[in-house]
């Protein structure tokens, strides 16, 4: 449950960064080009949306004592979400404007076009920071998963000698049971032929005595 909710983390950080990339970009395209990344950055935006209530789902299946860490992650990258939800809105109205004229009306009256467009890349710039802040913790939780999938792999592989060595051990126990059950058969019937041969002896040795009693008995009268 704990490693479904790092992937998702994993495809909600790569996902924000190319968002936060792609709205840093939007002022420098026109045409198809603006078109189609404004519909790659709805379609982000609600995988963004998909992927939070899947992590919702999951926290809900979580323990009690682990819900509240999860939930205050959910929160803040619920929060995150808005805010790029937000920046992606200010920027498609700012490059709705079709004309350099409609555009300079925005412009701040004490700016330049040079000083706007300063201001303008220094907000790329920063934008652009903020996507590979993403990539780089996308990338950490992308190791991370990829070492704790490796241990889980690793223990199952130990499990499974564990299971395979006392598979073997329970064969070899049944064998030797096994053997020890016909020896104690062979144990048995071998008493029980003595005990029968004794029985005879008795038997014979008493007919002896008796025959021996009568013959006496016999010669004496």
């Amino acid at each position: 449950m704990a490693m479904l909710i790092e992937m998702y983390e994993q495809q909600y950080g790569v996902l924000t960064a190319d968002i936060t990339s792609k709205i840093g970009k939007l002022p420098s395209v026109s045409g198809n080009e603006r078109r189609n990344l404004i519909s790659e950055l709805d379609r982000h935006l609600e995988e963004c949306n998909e992927l939070l209530e899947q992590m919702e789902l999951e926290v809900r299946e979580m323990k009690q004592t682990e819900q509240p860490r999860l939930r205050t992650r959910l929160e803040s990258y619920r929060v995150e979400l808005g805010r790029l939800q937000q920046e992606f809105k200010r920027a498609r109205s700012a490059v709705s404007q079709e004309s350099y004229h409609e555009s300079t009306e925005h412009f701040s009256p004490g700016l330049s076009l040079n000083e706007e467009q300063k201001q303008r890349l220094l907000d790329n710039s920063e934008r652009l920071e903020r996507a590979g802040n993403h990539l780089t913790s996308g990338y950490q939780i992308l190791l991370e998963t990829e070492e704790i999938g490796s241990q889980v792999l690793r223990d199952l592989s130990q499990q499974r000698e564990t299971i395979q060595k006392t598979r073997t051990r329970l064969r070899e126990t049944d064998a030797e049971l096994g053997r020890s059950s016909r020896l104690v058969q062979a144990m048995i019937a071998r008493s029980l032929q003595h005990r029968f041969l004794l029985l005879l002896v008795g038997i014979a040795f008493c007919l002896v005595v008796a025959v021996s009693i009568y013959i006496s008995a016999t010669r004496d009268r």
